[in-house]
C-alpha cells in the first residue's frame, strides 16, 4: 500500500453518516455512509466478477452503526442496515474518496436508467 494511502485520522460523524479520512498530508476527504454502502467492496455489491455487480438503491438514510479494525490495513463498516461483509482497506478507501465524484455521477445515472431510487 502507498504511504499516501494510509490514514492519519479516521473520523466519524456525530449523527455517524459521514466517514472523514484524514491522509499523511493532512488533506481531508469526506466519504458518506450511502455512498460507502452503495460502494461496499463486499461480494454481495461486487459479485464474483465485474459483470455481476449489484446496484443497490434506497440507501439515503443508512448510517455507519460501528468501525472495525482489521489488522494494520483494512476497517470493517458496519451499517445499521445490517450490512457488514465488506472489508475497506485503507487504499480502497483512499481510492473511494479520490474518486468519489465520478463513482457518484455514475451512480446516480444507473439508478436513474434502472427505475430505483436512493430513499
Amino acid at each position: 500500500m502507498a504511504t499516501d494511502d494510509w490514514p492519519a485520522e479516521l473520523r466519524l460523524s456525530a449523527d455517524r453518516r459521514v466517514l472523514t479520512l484524514v491522509d499523511g498530508q493532512g488533506r481531508t476527504g469526506e466519504l458518506p455512509a450511502e455512498y460507502l454502502r452503495v460502494e461496499s467492496p463486499s461480494a454481495e455489491v461486487q459479485g464474483h466478477g465485474p459483470d455481476q455487480r449489484v446496484l443497490v438503491g434506497g440507501k439515503a438514510r443508512v448510517a455507519i452503526a460501528r468501525l472495525e479494525p482489521v489488522g494494520n490495513y483494512a476497517i470493517r463498516i458496519v451499517f445499521d442496515d445490517g450490512h457488514d461483509t465488506g472489508l475497506y482497506t485503507f487504499s480502497s478507501l483512499a481510492e473511494l474518496a479520490r474518486e468519489r465524484e465520478e463513482r457518484w455521477r455514475r451512480y446516480l445515472t444507473a439508478l436513474a436508467a434502472q427505475g430505483l431510487s436512493r430513499g
